[in-house]
């Protein structure tokens, strides 16, 4: 079994995707409620994770509880959002807004990644077995890379929906290869 956490709250008055924002004090508080249901329901045995910043500093705060090594890769990353990567959103120009928000998926965000390229980008990693040999790994990563896995898994075409699978700030997710499921267990 692969478990997916997704990391904690960060300043939500910038755009994420890339950018290099912290956790905030909810965030680390929704970390720990999270290690706290790890250490108690699951065995972990190895820690990957997005090397994002507010993905590490969750990572970090698990593996507290866990002393495990942590292993940070890049292809855990969330949606390239481009040059809007970092922006204060409350500064953005009504046609960045509007790019932001795009319900096509073929629209790249900030000329960076599109919805569709994302879900491209975990797809390649279910077909060249990204995740095979990692069970009993905890991955912390982010609400793109889960959902892309929702869709895929549960054979659904991706939209820009971001709140279909509830996929919240410190959620846990089974994910099983051997049934190709995936589920939130917390």
């Amino acid at each position: 079994m692969i478990y997916l956490l997704r990391h904690g709250l960060d300043d939500e008055n910038f755009i994420g995707g890339h950018s290099d924002v912290s956790l905030t004090e909810e965030g680390v508080e929704q970390i720990q409620n999270s290690t706290q249901y790890i250490v108690n329901n699951l065995e972990i045995e190895n820690i990957y994770t997005s090397d994002i910043k507010r993905a590490v500093e969750s990572a970090e705060i698990v593996n507290k509880s866990l002393n495990k090594n942590i292993i940070k890769d890049s292809s855990l990353r969330e949606l390239d959002k481009g040059y809007l990567t970092g922006k204060e959103k409350n500064k953005l120009t009504e046609e960045e807004l509007n790019n932001l928000n795009t319900k096509n998926i073929e629209e790249k965000i900030g000329n960076g990644e599109s919805m569709l390229d994302l879900y491209k980008r975990v797809v390649n990693l279910l077909k060249e077995d990204y995740f095979k040999n990692k069970d009993k790994s905890l991955i912390v990563t982010h609400r793109g890379i889960i959902n892309m896995l929702y869709y895929y898994l549960n054979g659904q075409p991706p939209t820009t929906n971001k709140e279909q699978y509830d996929v919240t700030h410190g959620s846990i997710h089974k994910l099983n290869l051997k049934n190709k499921t995936i589920k939130k267990i917390y």
